[in-house]
């Protein structure tokens, strides 16, 4: 279309073709793909700009033959609340969440195809016996998998989505939060939850590849620890760390708190206005 109308097109990029239906077995690598690819890099090298997720995301597209400064980084970000004008955490939903477990681990939104799901529950079961917990909340494609999954685990749980309103009491309910890519998805997919736990002021265990966003950003930043997301004892290890460490967990929380500023969901909007903007001038 903005080639038969002789305008700019801006190319919004929030999961990456064909790599993500490869990459979660929704279609096997063949003709299909190969031609999918060719198409897609062409689209990608016509557009006046693209948009992407992540730095991850951004050396994906740079990698297909897309001139890096024709590639720009808006994130989806999250609204920062002034000091005092958060709303109230509903303790019901903090109980519910943390149930008896003497340290929380969560995993809140989509259980689609893109996480280290396996890892993850081999990992809880090998904590099984130290009161740390592993708390899925959210469904997804991947949900009834990874529960029989964790069917003899007694100390992973599955809730349901909370209603909207209480998502701020979701986020402050456990002691971290768990963000996961599985190998050879990284820059794929750019899970944007990172941003509310961070306006949470909340930990964050990567269990993902370290050139993922979250994993760099959160080990340069401070407010997350990384593990590898193919190694389920790497991951109970570090897991293991952070709970037994109060004052570690007091200092990423603070990290977390100290970086959500810089990933305010207003002034990302702006970058992307200025963006469009830019693109209709040139």
């Amino acid at each position: 279309m903005a080639l038969l109308k002789g305008k700019p097109l801006v190319y919004n990029v929030r999961d990456l073709y064909p790599e993500m239906a490869m990459g979660g077995s929704i279609v096997e690598p063949g003709m299909l793909t190969k031609v999918w690819e060719v198409l897609h890099r062409w689209a990608l090298r016509r557009s006046t700009r693209v948009v992407v997720l992540g730095e991850d995301m951004r050396a994906r597209i740079v990698a297909k033959g897309v001139k890096a400064e024709f590639v720009s980084v808006v994130r989806d970000g999250a609204e920062i609340c002034e000091a005092g004008s958060s709303p109230g955490v509903d303790s019901e939903v903090v109980r519910t969440i943390r149930g008896d477990f003497n340290f929380v681990l969560l995993h809140a939104g989509n259980l689609g195809f893109y996480g280290a799901w396996e890892t993850l529950v081999e990992a809880a079961r090998k904590l099984a016996d130290e009161g740390i917990g592993l708390v899925f909340v959210g469904d997804g494609a991947q949900r009834e998998q990874v529960k029989a999954a964790a069917a003899d685990c007694t100390n992973v749980r599955f809730l349901p989505f909370f209603p909207a309103g209480k998502i701020s009491s979701v986020l402050a309910a456990p002691d971290a939060h768990v963000v996961t890519v599985k190998r050879g998805l990284e820059g794929v997919i750019v899970p944007s939850k990172m941003y509310g736990i961070l306006a949470a002021g909340k930990p964050i265990v990567a269990v993902a590849p370290p050139d993922t966003d979250v994993a760099k950003i959160g080990e340069e930043r401070g407010f997350a620890v990384s593990a590898d997301p193919d190694d389920a004892l790497s991951v109970a290890d570090v897991i293991r760390q952070v709970s037994r460490n109060a004052k570690k967990l007091r200092r990423m929380g603070e990290a977390a708190r100290a970086a959500a500023p810089d990933y305010d969901r207003t002034n990302e909007l702006r970058k992307f206005v200025r963006i469009i903007e830019e693109a209709r001038s040139a």
